[in-house]
């Protein structure tokens, strides 16, 4: 079996590498990384920040590569909406919503795979109703408030690989670790930090700690919890996909059945 995980970025993927042992490898042009997991096969792309990187990367990864894949899953770090989410807690959604700022699709709802669920809560995983994925990074925490009554948890890419997984007749499930809490607020605008292609630009970080140097502890203090959430979650993926390679014929007939 191979299956297809997708992260935003290189840090939310990087204690995963510290575990196994993944060589660089391709999927309908775009790199990635491949590694041997409990007799599945790994495909990790990495996608860049925002639904639209989300996409455009994912679906050319599955233009030629779709019937290879029995699964996908959109992992990564996320936003907690609810007020008892903690750092590091791993939620699996039910489903994912598309954000109702910046988009004119707002509403719009794909489900996960129920096999692929019910296998994360096996494991441990908090299942969610709702992930939301927004165009923009929700920075306030009373944003963050009025998104609770709609979702548990707010990302930015789910929505997207979630629905080109369904498109492709793939079972697909999002799986997130908390890396900021539902009354935090960040102590930097990121929608500034990130290019076109939703990758972190350095030099667009230091200039804003530049003009807002009080921001400095704040930020440090959401590397180390995002580092500990993305630890979580890799340790969680570690297991997860193990669980998922001994079910492998199971998997394909809940799927068919949900």
């Amino acid at each position: 079996m191979k299956i297809l995980v997708a992260f935003a970025l290189e840090n939310e993927f990087a204690p995963w590498r510290d575990l196994r042992k993944f060589h660089a490898a391709m999927w309908g042009g775009v790199d990635g990384y491949a590694a041997q997991i409990g007799g599945a096969e790994i495909a990790v792309v990495l996608t860049g920040v925002g639904p639209k990187p989300a996409a455009r990367k994912i679906s050319n990864v599955l233009r030629g590569e779709a019937d290879s894949f029995g699964c996908c899953i959109s992992s990564g770090l996320a936003g907690g909406l609810q007020p008892d989410y903690k750092i590091g807690q791993i939620l699996a959604a039910r489903a994912v919503v598309f954000g109702e700022i910046e988009s004119d699709r707002g509403g719009a709802v794909t489900k996960g795979s129920e096999a692929l669920i019910s296998f994360a809560e096996e494991l441990g995983a908090t299942l969610a109703e709702h992930f939301v994925t927004e165009g923009r990074v929700i920075t306030r925490a009373e944003e963050k408030k009025a998104l609770s009554e709609v979702a548990d948890a707010v990302e930015m890419e789910s929505f997207e690989i979630l629905r080109a997984a369904r498109d492709k007749a793939i079972p697909a499930v999002a799986i997130r670790g908390i890396s900021d809490v539902a009354d935090q607020d960040l102590p930097l605008d990121l929608n500034d930090v990130f290019t076109d292609e939703g990758q972190l630009s350095i030099p667009r970080v230091m200039a804003q700690v530049a003009q807002r140097p009080q921001a400095m502890p704040g930020l440090m203090r959401l590397a180390q919890d995002s580092k500990r959430a993305a630890t979580e979650l890799c340790r969680f993926l570690d297991r997860y996909i193990e669980r998922i390679a001994e079910a492998a014929g199971p998997l394909e007939s809940k799927a068919a059945s949900g």
